[in-house]
C-alpha cells in the first residue's frame, strides 16, 4: 500500500539538495557567516516578492512580528496596555508577538468562508486603547478587503500583516500602497521561513518587509542588539539575526517559488474538483485573489474517525489547530470569549497533505479514499 506523508522535508528539499550544498558552501568558503552578502541578497529578492522597498531577515517569524511592534512602541505609535486586533483562528505566534511587548490582544472571531479574520465584526471592538489590526493570511489566503483599510484610514489604525503562511499570496483588491502582495498590504509584515513553510529554511528563519524607511531602520537596529552601527547600542535589543547559511539557502528555493506555488494550487484544485462526498466542507477556491494553499484544511465533524480512516488507508494528515490561542493555559483570561466560529473550527478541522511531494495524481487517489468514507 502506498503511503502518503503529510511532509516530508527530506523530499521537499531532494529536488534543490545540490543548489543548496552548493550555496552552503559558498557561505563556508566565505568566511562570513552573518551580516553579509547573502542576507543582503536575500532581502533584497524578498522586498522585491512582496512589492516593498524595505525588508529586513531576521531570526524567525514569531521575532519578525515581535520586532514591528518594539519598532511602533520605540516610534512612540505604541505603548504598553494599547490593544491590537488579532484573529481568534490562528497559530499561537500572532498573539505572543502582541502580549510580550506589553500590549493586550483583542479577539475577533473567523469568517466560515475565509477562515480568516472576519473584518464585519472588528468595528465593534474598536474603543479607545486600539492601536493596530493583526490580519493573518492563515493556510495562504490573503485576510484583506475594502473594510480592512477604510477602518485603517479612518481610525489611524497600523496593520500589521501575519504573512508566515503566504508568501507570494496576491490579495483582491489593493492594500495601504496600492500594492496587491501579502507582506505589503499594511504598514509592515512578518514572514516566517520555518521549514514547513512554502519557502522554508533549513531551520529557524523569517523577516519584516515595510514600505516605512523609519521601522525597517528600527527593526533592524532592534534585531542587532539595538545597535545602529559597531558598539553603538541605541535600543535595548535583541539578538534576532538570520545567519548566512540560512539566507543562501532561502535564495536558492526562492528561485523554485513560483513552481512550487503553482504545484500547490493544482494539487488544491484537484482536491476540491474529486472530493465529492457531501460530509466534507472544503476550502474556498477564490477566483478574484491568488492563493498560494500553504495547508489544504477541510472540516468533518467525525473527524478523529475521519482520520483513523485515512490512517489506515496509508494518508497522514494534521489538525490546525485545535486549541485556537485564546482557549491556551497561558490566556487563560480569554477563555470566556464566544467565538463560535473559531470554536468550530478547532473541532472539526484536517489538513490534507498538500506539500512537496504530493502530486495531484497523488491527489485524485487521496481524494476518492476521502469519497469512500462513510461514517
Amino acid at each position: 500500500m502506498k503511503r502518503f506523508p503529510f511532509l516530508n522535508l527530506k523530499l521537499a528539499n531532494a529536488a534543490y539538495a545540490e543548489e543548496i550544498k552548493e550555496a552552503v558552501c559558498r557561505v563556508i568558503d566565505s568566511g562570513r557567516y552573518l551580516c553579509g552578502d547573502e542576507t543582503a541578497a536575500l532581502e533584497s529578492e524578498i522586498a522585491q516578492l512582496c512589492q516593498v522597498e524595505h525588508c529586513v531577515a531576521v531570526s524567525n517569524g514569531l521575532d519578525a512580528l515581535s520586532l514591528i511592534i518594539r519598532a511602533y512602541k520605540e516610534e512612540g505609535i505604541f505603548a504598553d496596555g494599547d490593544e491590537i486586533i488579532v484573529p481568534a483562528n490562528t497559530y499561537i505566534a500572532s498573539v505572543l508577538a502582541i502580549t510580550r511587548n506589553g500590549l493586550m490582544p483583542r479577539f475577533v472571531d473567523a469568517d466560515i468562508a475565509t477562515l480568516n479574520l472576519d473584518t464585519s465584526k472588528i468595528e465593534e471592538v474598536i474603543n479607545a486603547r486600539t492601536r493596530g489590526i493583526m490580519p493573518v493570511h492563515l493556510y495562504g489566503t490573503p485576510c484583506w478587503d475594502s473594510t480592512l483599510k477604510q477602518l485603517a484610514e479612518c481610525y489611524n489604525l497600523v496593520i500589521i500583516e501575519d504573512n508566515a503562511q503566504a508568501i507570494g499570496a496576491k490579495a483582491s483588491c489593493p492594500g495601504l500602497h496600492d500594492t496587491y502582495a501579502t507582506g505589503s498590504l499594511g504598514n509592515a509584515a512578518g514572514l516566517s521561513f520555518y521549514p514547513t513553510k512554502n519557502l522554508g529554511a533549513l531551520g529557524d528563519a523569517g523577516a519584516v518587509t515595510t514600505h516605512n524607511p523609519q521601522i525597517a531602520k528600527t527593526v533592524k537596529a532592534l534585531a542587532n542588539y539595538g545597535s545602529d552601527r559597531r558598539y553603538h547600542n541605541v535600543f535595548t535589543g535583541y539578538n534576532c539575526r538570520i545567519d548566512e547559511i540560512q539566507a543562501a539557502a532561502l535564495r536558492v528555493k526562492l528561485r523554485y517559488l513560483d513552481k512550487e506555488t503553482k504545484r500547490r494550487r493544482e494539487v488544491a484544485e484537484t482536491y476540491n474538483r474529486e472530493i465529492t462526498n457531501p460530509i466534507i466542507g472544503k476550502p474556498t477556491i477564490f477566483a478574484d485573489m491568488q492563493q498560494v494553499w500553504h495547508q489544504y484544511p477541510i472540516c468533518i465533524d467525525e473527524r478523529d474517525e475521519f482520520r483513523e480512516y485515512l490512517r489506515i488507508s496509508g494518508i497522514d494528515t494534521d489538525v490546525h489547530y485545535a486549541t485556537p490561542p485564546y482557549l491556551q493555559p497561558c490566556y487563560a483570561e480569554y477563555s470566556h470569549l464566544d467565538m463560535p466560529v473559531t470554536a468550530s473550527l478547532a473541532r472539526r478541522i484536517v489538513s490534507l497533505p498538500i506539500g512537496a511531494p504530493v502530486s495531484t495524481a497523488d491527489a485524485t487517489t487521496i481524494a476518492r479514499i476521502i469519497n469512500g468514507f462513510d461514517c
